[in-house]
């Protein structure tokens, strides 16, 4: 299945922008643990109905950022460190096999079209711009799934991808995180464009490494310097 990246980008929904943003909130300490998520109350800080609100925090739950308690409605919670490394260990090999058969099978002309998206990601990046950023970094990973050409495989990595998208929406917003996320995936389309398939998964595994690390706050470590 050819990569059409001539497609516009993809936008996340206004459940998926609340989901991440309370995810920023939570992770910067803003939302300590415990603290109560009423749809009321987010509904008018995001200018939104309480059916988005409602729907991202059933986005975080799932993540296990949030909780949902009898009685209680949803909480923050803190979520378990070893859950948190299983989801980012089957992302980084889904998305390892994503870029290993891109780099295996894509014709020479989605390649040049995969650097070009890449390249404009670095106006971006440049301008400091997280939500157009976030949004394009989403496309870019869905733009390899559907690359891969296996529509199971593309529908797996979709799955997981929802499930930690308010994790890794939110460690872009870390100290030079759009720079190192960029330089990175310069790496997986360099690996893709020469066609090295080893290459390619290699530096998707390191991409959702240092993904990952970037969360060690989520995850019960302290935050790196």
């Amino acid at each position: 299945m050819p990569l059409d990246l001539s497609a516009p980008e993809t936008r996340p929904t206004l459940a998926e922008a609340i989901a991440a943003a309370l995810a920023e909130a939570i992770t910067r300490g803003e939302m300590p643990p415990g603290t109560s998520l009423e749809e009321e109350r987010l509904a008018l800080a995001h200018g939104a109905s309480r059916t988005p609100v409602r729907e991202a925090l059933r986005l975080l739950v799932a993540t296990g950022l949030v909780e949902q308690r009898p009685r209680r409605g949803a909480v923050v919670a803190r979520p378990e460190p070893r859950r948190v490394a299983e989801m980012f260990a089957v992302m980084a090999e889904l998305e390892a096999i994503c870029a290993r058969l891109c780099a295996e099978a894509l014709v020479r002309k989605a390649k040049t079209k995969l650097k070009a998206r890449h390249e404009a990601m670095a106006r971006l990046v440049a301008a400091q711009d997280l939500p157009g950023y976030r949004a394009a970094n989403v496309a870019f990973h869905e733009a390899l799934y559907q690359g891969a050409g296996n529509a199971y495989l593309a529908e797996l990595a979709e799955v997981t991808r929802r499930r930690l998208a308010p994790f890794r929406a939110a460690q872009l917003g870390g100290k030079d995180r759009l720079a190192a996320s960029h330089a990175e995936h310069g790496a997986i389309v360099a690996a893709i464009c020469a066609g090295d398939g080893a290459a390619a998964a290699a530096a998707m595994r390191a991409h959702l490494a240092a993904t990952e690390g970037s969360l060690g706050i989520m995850a019960g470590r302290q935050p790196s310097s």
